[in-house]
């Protein structure tokens, strides 16, 4: 049974602008999966969709092979979530926070969430209100994760942290838990924080999914051409095994597929060129 099965997934919010159109995702247990792409590209909404907080306007969505829109409380017992808009009551302290999360989850690993207030050096009686911005983060991080989900969502959970914040908490997250079996899917910015934790990649752009490979295999995959910069752009598409073209002020670039005889490519550098460029 796959974690998640998405096929052919549309959404949009208003008539005739899809901002998802016909996104096919698969994720098996224990796989480690970022999804990446620029402001606006459909990737909180595939994940609303994901957790049955948004229906698909078309195809469908399986989690643990349950439709998460009709059975939404069994499936959201066995995911953890964090978003980047995410906030918790301020009046309340981070004790009562963890309370009332352990209730909802019968699943709850109260020693795992007390590792976590040891690691985060969270103190139990404070409120949230008094919590710096990353502390806060962690909170949410803690009730995400304190139940052991089977599956373990992150939309931009680090969005605003310093990077040693940053690569605490998402190392935490995702190499502690991934460890132990949970299948995780997070979306980010940071491209270093992609490439040291993901093994595969997922790039969205303008709500079609335009690539997805293991990290390996883009690292290895993929280079890049420089054509003079009075090369057609028509011309430049024929070369086999472009993916990608652009013009820029240095030449015309290619992103080829399979040809290593170019330029390496950073995964930034490869995101930028597919996002910017028109496809071959």
């Amino acid at each position: 049974m796959k974690v998640l099965e998405l096929a052919g997934v549309k959404r949009s919010y208003e008539r005739g602008i899809d901002v998802l159109n016909g996104v096919d995702l698969t994720l098996d247990r224990g796989e480690v999966v970022s999804l990446v792409g620029r402001n606006g590209a459909g990737k909180t909404t595939l994940i609303k969709v994901l957790m049955g907080l948004l229906r698909p306007q078309g195809g469908t969505v399986r989690v643990f092979d349950l439709d998460p829109w009709e059975e939404p409380i069994a499936v959201k017992r066995r995911i953890g979530y964090v978003s980047e808009e995410q906030t918790l009551p301020e009046y309340l302290p981070v004790s009562e926070v963890l309370g009332l999360h352990k209730e909802l989850f019968p699943t709850w690993d109260a020693s795992l969430a007390g590792e976590f207030l040891d690691r985060f050096q969270l103190m139990p009686g404070a409120r949230i209100g008094a919590l710096s911005k990353g502390q806060a983060r962690q909170v949410m991080f803690l009730c995400a994760i304190a139940h052991r989900p089977e599956l373990l969502v992150l939309d931009e959970p680090a969005g605003g942290l310093d990077p040693v914040a940053r690569r605490d908490f998402l190392e935490a997250a995702i190499t502690r838990l991934n460890r132990d079996g949970t299948t995780i899917l997070f979306s980010s910015h940071h491209m270093t924080d992609v490439e040291r934790l993901a093994g595969r990649i997922v790039f969205i752009h303008e709500g079609r999914k335009i690539l997805d490979r293991d990290l390996d295999a883009l690292r290895e995959g993929y280079s890049l051409a420089i054509l003079p910069q009075e090369t057609p752009l028509e011309e430049a598409r024929r070369l086999p095994g472009c993916v990608a073209t652009r013009r820029r002020p240095d030449g015309v670039h290619v992103v080829l597929e399979g040809d290593r005889s170019g330029h390496a490519l950073s995964l930034e550098d490869l995101f930028i060129e597919l996002v910017e460029g028109q496809p071959c």
